[in-house]
This record gives C-alpha cells, sequence and structure tokens, in this order.
C-alpha cells in the first residue's frame, strides 16, 4: 500500500470500501472471509493494495479474532490516507461526514448500520495522531463526530473539539459531550433524576484494589462496599466484567486480569419475580427514546449475544411485545427519566442499557454513542425487528435532514 503523492485530503478522493456494515454481516451470518483476507494480503504483498482495501483487511483481521494484526494494519493504512466512502447512491440525496477515531472496531460509532438504504452518501474522515484535520475540509452537508469517550479517542475528540465552534455545516454530537459518557462521570450527570437508579461508579488503579485486597476492608470506596461489579476501563459487552463479593475474590480477580484501571460499582439485583433478569438497549435519536432490544436470561451479567434469544420462543414473544408497545407502555411509565436523560446528556444519537430495579425505577449501567443498532437478525427467526429497526433508521436520517435544512434555512 503505497503512500498518495498528492498533498491535503482534498486534494484526493475518498478510498472506496466494502465497509463496515457488510463485512460485519457477513461475519455475523457465519460466512467465511478468510478467502476474502487471503485475496486482500496477496494484493497487500503484491502492492495492488487501495487504501480502502488495506481498511477493509484491517477490520476481517479483527472479526476473525486477531486484532493485533487488525490494528497494525489500520495504523498502517491511515497513515497515509485518512478518508472513505462508504457503499452507498451514485447521486445521494445528502452527504454525511462522519468523524472518526483510530480505534478498534468498536470504538467508533458503527453509523453504515444506520445508514443502509437511505440514498445518503457517507464519508468518513479519521482523524489521527500528527496529521491536522484537512483544509478545506471534504464537501458535505452535515457532519457528526463518531469516536467514543474511550481514552484512545481523547486527542481525536480534543482535535475535532477545536473546530468545532467554526465548523462550516452542522456538527452532531459534539466532542464536548461525548467526553461526559465515561461510566465515572455519568452517574454524576444523572444523579438526581426523579424514578432513575444509577449507581455510583468509581475509577480505581490496579494499586488502590491491592491495597484494600491487603487490608481485608469491606469499603472499596467512599460509601461503595462489597458485593461490587468490577470491570476494566474501557471495557464493553461483559469482558472481564465480574461480581465480587469480599476481598479474596478481589485478589483472584487481579490475578488473572492486568489491566491497570478498573471501574467499580455496587451490584443491585434486578432480577423479577420469575428470578429472570431484563435488560434494555433504548436508543436516543433527536432527543426522542424508541427500543433497540430487549435481551432475557437467568444471568445477571446478560447482554443479548448470551441471552439465548434466538432459542427460546417465549422470550421473543416478550421482546416482540416490549417492541410494540414500548410507546404506550415502557416510555409511558419512564417518561420523566427518559426525557431527563435526553436532556442531560445532550447528543443527538445515542443509547443506554438499561433495567428495572424492584422498585420499578429505570436501572441505568452505561450511555454510549457507539453501541452496535443493527438489523442483522434473521427476519424469519424475529419477524418483529425489520420494522423496528427500519423505525429507528428513519428517524436517524430524518434528524440529519432536519439539521442540513436548518442550516439551509439560515443561510439563506
Amino acid at each position: 500500500m503505497a503512500p498518495d503523492n498528492r498533498t491535503g485530503l482534498a486534494c484526493y478522493p475518498s478510498a472506496e470500501r466494502i465497509g463496515f456494515a457488510r463485512l460485519t454481516t457477513k461475519a455475523f451470518e457465519g460466512a467465511d472471509l478468510r478467502p476474502l483476507r487471503d485475496e486482500l494480503i496477496s494484493k497487500v504483498a503484491a502492492g495492488t493494495a487501495g487504501a480502502g482495501e488495506g481498511l477493509d483487511l484491517s477490520l476481517i483481521m479483527q472479526l476473525l479474532g486477531d486484532k493485533p494484526i487488525g490494528m497494525a494494519i489500520q495504523a498502517e493504512v491511515l497513515g497515509f490516507h485518512q478518508l472513505y466512502r462508504s457503499p452507498g447512491p451514485l447521486e445521494p440525496k445528502l452527504r454525511v461526514l462522519a468523524l472518526a477515531a483510530a480505534i478498534d472496531m468498536g470504538g467508533n460509532t458503527p453509523i453504515e448500520f444506520l445508514l443502509e438504504n437511505s440514498g445518503i452518501e457517507l464519508q468518513t474522515l479519521y482523524v489521527i495522531s500528527g496529521v491536522d484535520l484537512p483544509a478545506p475540509l471534504p464537501e458535505h452537508d452535515v457532519a457528526i463526530v463518531i469516536a467514543s469517550d474511550s481514552p484512545e479517542c481523547l486527542e481525536a475528540l480534543r482535535k475535532i473539539d477545536s473546530l468545532a465552534a467554526r465548523w462550516p455545516r452542522p456538527l452532531l454530537n459534539p466532542p464536548r459531550l461525548i467526553r461526559s459518557l465515561d461510566r465515572d462521570k455519568l452517574h454524576h450527570m444523572l444523579g438526581g433524576i426523579e424514578g432513575l437508579d444509577i449507581p455510583p461508579t468509581a475509577c480505581l488503579s490496579r494499586g488502590q484494589l491491592s491495597e484494600i485486597v491487603r487490608s481485608g476492608r469491606a469499603e472499596v470506596a467512599a460509601g461503595l462496599k462489597f458485593p461490587i461489579i468490577i470491570r476494566p476501563r474501557g471495557s464493553h459487552a461483559g469482558v472481564e466484567l465480574a461480581r465480587l463479593e469480599n476481598a479474596a475474590m478481589l485478589e483472584a480477580y487481579l490475578a488473572v486480569c492486568a489491566e491497570q484501571e478498573f471501574f467499580v460499582a455496587r451490584f443491585v439485583d434486578y432480577s423479577d419475580d420469575d428470578g429472570l433478569f431484563r435488560k434494555y438497549r433504548i436508543v436516543f435519536v433527536d432527543g426522542r427514546a424508541y427500543a433497540c432490544h430487549m435481551a432475557i436470561a437467568d444471568r445477571w451479567d446478560i447482554w443479548y449475544l448470551n441471552a439465548g434469544m434466538a432459542f427460546s420462543a417465549a422470550k421473543r414473544m416478550e421482546e416482540e411485545r416490549f417492541m410494540r408497545d414500548f410507546d404506550s407502555d415502557f416510555a409511558v411509565r419512564h417518561r420523566g427519566a427518559l426525557a431527563a436523560i435526553a436532556e442531560r446528556v445532550g447528543l443527538d444519537y445515542f443509547t443506554i442499557d438499561c433495567a428495572e430495579n424492584k422498585r420499578g425505577e429505570l436501572l441505568i449501567f452505561e450511555a454510549d454513542n457507539t453501541a452496535v443498532v443493527h438489523n442483522m437478525d434473521s427476519p424469519e427467526v424475529f419477524p418483529y425487528k425489520p420494522p423496528q429497526m427500519r423505525k429507528v433508521f428513519d428517524a436517524f436520517a430524518t434528524m440529519l435532514y432536519r439539521h442540513a435544512e436548518v442550516r439551509e434555512e439560515k443561510a439563506a
């Protein structure tokens, strides 16, 4: 993969790629990505691979479980080309510029899923260390920041934020608001909302936790005692998430988890009367809440992929009712809390993972602008999902059009 000799991002076109949505869907459906991987590796070896093919190869390596190689390829590719075009219409109705960070495949909003079949063009500009944002910027009607609140994204967020006030088009999901989503900041932002329960979260170093082990004390942090839940800072989808009952369990956890910083919070038993746990993903688009999915399991550390929803007709019937009646049931019960969350978070687009505690309050686990919102599930197994996801995708497109039109009206 040879560098483009032209100077300035505005001087050369976007690199075309297969894209995140198509490749991730293939992997989700069980397709063998190895032949495509080998084909792209051959092109790289021959010096004929374009930047888009290099970025696709990076993603394929990550999807196949080889994250270090995938990230090394991504770093090389982004070192000489930062602008990419996802599959879309030749004559778009609207042009969107997504501002991404150089992070692994879960660290940026998977916006391609939201724009599939929308007639909207998507270009992604990676904001990387040592490279200034292009001047002029690529042509677009509306921009949206898709980098997350992860530490690896902070420099990218700072760069975007330094230009936010002078951005030539509407800029959605501004960096200053994304930086407030980290778990130890979120409970401060959402604390005090009536009908909402968000356990305080502390960020503790390995040294601080090791001292707790040595002392054997029950208090982990101010007002926080065992049992606790713990996870490495920046981890998602239940990676190295654990419930710990005492200092001995904490010692065993630290022995197998090599990270240096951790989030800890009190454990909340949110099981229902039937002993099952129910976890919801709600997506907020332009201030309005939409149902995304519902996971049901007999374990507290639940997310959709470990809930076995595809193997239980009863669970799917309950999820279907949740989606069908969301506006008249769940959203009504938690109207005040949902409205307050939308107002305080302030982002144009974000998700929350939540449940209902035993008092019927909305129990918040996390808020995120990069959670996967997709329509990959089998329509034969989940026939109720495509209409619901279409509603979310249409709302997202409508939001983009609205902001672009507001700018046009102001300019006129």
